[in-house]
C-alpha cells in the first residue's frame, strides 16, 4: 500500500503542524511532518507485512496508482507481466492474492485510514479467495511475525 494511500487521512500529511517547521521558518507538510508528529502513521509507514522489495521502475510507474484491471494498451515490464495504464495498476497474476492480503491486513489493521476503497473491496476479495497464500508467503508472514509480534489473519488463517 503506497504511503501516499494512507498518509493523506492524516491532517499532517495534508496539512501540516505548528511543529513541522523548517529551521528557517518554512512550514512543511506531507510524508515529513506526517513521521514527525503521528505515532500511527510511522507504525504504518513501517510495517513489515506492507514492505515488499520493487523493482525500482515498476515502483516509480506505480507511483500511488490505485489496483484494478486492466483490459490492454497497458504499459507491461518485461518478464514481470505487471501492467500499467494513466490512471490503474493490475499486478501479476501470480501476486494478486498477496497484493490483495496486504491491502486487506492494512485496512483491518487501521482502520479508517481509506486503504480499500469500496471500489476495490470486491477486487481484493476475488484476488485473495482466486490466489491462494504460497509457502514463501506462509513463511515471510511467519518471519514477521517474530519480529512485529501480531499475524495477518488473511494469511495465517488460510495457512493451518
Amino acid at each position: 500500500v503506497p504511503a501516499h494511500n494512507f498518509g493523506k487521512s492524516f491532517k499532517e500529511w495534508r496539512e501540516g503542524h505548528p511543529h513541522c517547521v523548517t529551521q528557517d521558518g518554512r512550514p512543511y507538510k506531507g510524508r515529513r511532518c506526517a513521521r514527525k508528529i503521528s505515532d500511527t502513521f510511522n507504525l504504518m509507514e513501517a510495517d513489515l507485512y506492507n514492505l515488499v522489495p520493487a523493482i525500482g521502475e515498476v515502483n516509480e510507474k506505480r507511483s500511488n496508482l490505485p489496483m484494478g484491471l486492466i483490459s490492454s494498451n497497458a504499459v507491461v515490464f518485461g518478464l514481470c507481466e505487471t501492467k500499467i495504464s494513466p490512471t490503474t495498476i493490475e499486478p501479476r497474476d501470480k501476486i494478486k492474492g498477496f497484493i490483495a492480503r496486504t491491502y486487506k491486513y492494512m485496512d483491518s489493521s487501521y482502520p479508517g485510514h481509506g486503504i480499500i476503497s469500496k471500489k476495490n473491496k470486491k477486487l481484493f476479495d476475488s484476488w485473495d479467495k482466486t490466489y491462494p497464500p504460497s509457502q514463501s508467503e506462509i513463511l515471510r508472514a511467519k518471519r514477521i511475525y517474530v519480529i512485529q509480534a501480531n499475524p495477518n489473519t488473511f494469511i495465517t488463517t488460510k495457512a493451518a
